[in-house]
């Protein structure tokens, strides 16, 4: 269970786009039960689930804003990648996430690209610079946050999924850093 700190909405679901709100965009608090006995090796899929959700939105928003074929073709790579990963941890773990996570409505999709993207102008093909300096500093974010929970997790699937997330996230920083490189020859 969710609740909203701006509107106080209350939402349902293992995970939410972002951890913000479909109403006001407001912070989401997450209430649980830490006295579930699996409440460690639950929070630890969650977190997965959620990385690597919010990292599909963001490159299935980029790539839908993205202007230029070249731009497409990389973030449409990142975003089949990112859908890889959820699929997986969806047959391991069954969080059973709604295709409306996956597929938000115009609305959410525009106030979710005018928060992830402010400052970048997508059509302007100068700006994929930008938006892959933004991917790269999220996937090195996402990488961080798994080889932490990797480290806290005891022996176990959770703690090898969380290490094998953070070495998939480490193929995706690689790849950043490449289209980044290639982009600073082509400009000089």
């Amino acid at each position: 269970m969710w609740r909203c700190r701006r509107c106080f909405k209350l939402a349902t679901g293992f995970a939410i786009p972002y951890g913000r709100c479909r109403l006001c965009d407001g912070e989401l608090q997450m209430f649980t039960d830490g006295y579930a006995p699996d409440a460690a090796r639950l929070w630890a899929v969650r977190e997965a689930v959620q990385a690597e959700l919010d990292a599909f939105l963001f490159y299935k928003l980029a790539r839908d804003q993205a202007r230029h074929w070249d731009q497409r073709a990389v973030l449409e790579r990142l975003c089949e990648a990112e859908m890889s990963v959820l699929n997986d941890l969806e047959k391991q773990y069954h969080p059973h996430l709604a295709a409306r996570l996956l597929e938000l409505p115009l609305d959410e999709q525009n106030r979710l690209t005018q928060r992830l993207f402010r400052g970048i102008c997508l059509s302007d093909h100068s700006a994929v610079r930008d938006l892959y300096q933004a991917a790269l500093a999220m996937e090195r974010q996402t990488r961080d946050r798994f080889r932490t929970l990797a480290a806290q997790l005891p022996d176990g699937a959770e703690r090898q999924v969380c290490a094998e997330l953070a070495e998939k996230d480490e193929g995706h920083v690689a790849m950043l850093e490449a289209e980044l490189g290639m982009l600073a020859q082509a400009a000089n």
